[in-house]
């Protein structure tokens, strides 16, 4: 009875909720007119919804803030600490905790992004992880800063602390653990080695 009476007061109040019997949504949590609420979305604690955001399918956000017109989901979980600005997408398979994501900036699947900043306008691949976990005892995380307008290729690792300068772009399959001038071109791979006629000889091995 709660979880309907928390639906309807938003649904009079200018939200869109597709199927509030799927949407869970705290007494705490604060959305805008004009939010889109798909099915199978969970909002908790102190989260804030602003005006024109859109949550797709299977999304959880807990005590985070989602920016006008941002983007959300599907099958995104947003922790604690997250801060989505304006026109901001968090895609599918994607987890945010403790971070700042600029407005225009997009992350579009298959990430994890902790303890970040990420600047305006910039582009963040599939399958990026901020590595901000210290094995030490005792140390801190670290933060990962990526500037504004950064490319980052598919599979890219930052080991925080690091620093990304604007306008940098990451190759794919890099794993970066020094500081990228702004506007360079960061490779951290090893190079590919093709062994031709390998499968014939050793077939029979």
């Amino acid at each position: 009875m709660l979880r309907d009476r928390i639906n309807e007061a938003h649904m009079l109040a200018g939200v869109t909720i597709v199927d509030p019997q799927t949407t869970w949504i705290d007494p705490t949590v604060e959305i805008e007119p004009d939010v889109t609420i798909h099915p199978f979305t969970v909002l908790r604690g102190a989260t804030v919804v602003r005006r024109g955001a859109e949550i797709h399918p299977h999304t959880v956000a807990v005590d985070v803030e989602i920016g006008e017109d941002a983007t959300v989901g599907p099958f995104c979980y947003l922790r604690p600490g997250s801060v989505l600005a304006e026109r901001t997408k968090a895609g599918t398979f994607v987890e945010i905790k403790n971070s700042r994501i600029g407005a225009g900036t997009k992350v579009p699947h298959l990430s994890y992004l902790g303890d970040a900043d990420i600047g305006e306008g910039s582009n963040i691949a599939a399958g990026n992880i901020t590595v901000n976990f210290p094995h030490q005892p005792g140390r801190a995380k670290g933060r990962t800063k990526i500037g504004n307008n950064v490319r980052t290729g598919v599979q890219n690792a930052f080991v925080a602390p690091v620093t990304i300068g604007d306008e940098a772009w990451i190759a794919a399959g890099s794993t970066i653990t020094e500081d990228v001038p702004p506007g360079a071109l960061a490779f951290a791979r090893a190079r590919q080695v093709n062994k031709e006629g390998y499968v014939e000889r050793h077939r029979d091995d």
